[in-house]
């Protein structure tokens, strides 16, 4: 816990920047009868009952302290999925920068290893060396920011039924694009030191 903790109190660099990493799942919902449009003194009716289409995976990547964001989505979340996203991050998004720390959690795909199933070594090898990992502890993974940025994700743009991957990933961009221009950044002020008091119970003892 610290370990992240302490990743979110150094001073801004622009040349080490962090990149808080996670993912959601998102069920595709068809409609079976067509919705009534709202009309004067009648709100929008939805028939209750809907066709499920399936899933699709959202990689949120957020980096707080500039409020920037990319959501990708994409069809599953696989070790390969995982590598490519990294990819992106480190020749796309962050192409000038000299170390990237990535806080995530402790999914099995969340491995170096999965670069190396998706790439050849000297390929997956020059990602790692632009890569440093900060993993969340176990049932700790609050303490990752792209957690807010999902609940944000979800509350603005997915609570509602979506019928399909394409219109999903269509939904997602225009709110992502959105968010970016307004620069929304997390103003995080849970400390080490915050930590140390508050959850004191999970520090082991020194006490005879």
């Amino acid at each position: 816990m610290e370990a992240v903790l302490t990743v979110y109190q150094q001073v801004y660099d622009p040349d080490y920047p962090v990149v808080c990493l996670d993912e959601a799942s998102k069920q595709l919902v068809k409609e079976t009868q067509t919705p009534i449009p709202a009309s004067p003194g009648q709100p929008k009716r939805v028939d209750y009952e809907y066709e499920r289409n399936g899933t699709a995976n959202l990689f949120m990547l957020c980096e707080p302290m500039t409020g920037w964001r990319r959501v990708q989505v994409t069809e599953r979340r696989t070790a390969i999925d995982y590598a490519h996203l990294l990819k992106q991050l480190v020749d796309c998004d962050y192409p000038k920068a000299r170390k990237i720390t990535v806080v995530q959690d402790n999914l099995n795909t969340h491995s170096p290893a999965s670069l190396y199933k998706a790439f050849a070594p000297a390929e997956a090898r020059r990602i790692l060396e632009l890569l440093e990992f900060c993993h969340t502890p176990k049932h700790g993974s609050w303490l990752n920011m792209a957690e807010i940025e999902l609940s944000v994700l979800a509350r603005q743009c997915l609570d509602r039924r979506i019928p399909d991957f394409t219109t999903l990933a269509l939904e997602v961009a225009a709110w992502q694009e959105q968010r970016n221009q307004e620069k929304t950044w997390i103003d995080w002020r849970f400390t080490t030191d915050d930590a140390r008091v508050k959850l004191h119970r999970l520090y082991p003892s020194t006490k005879n």
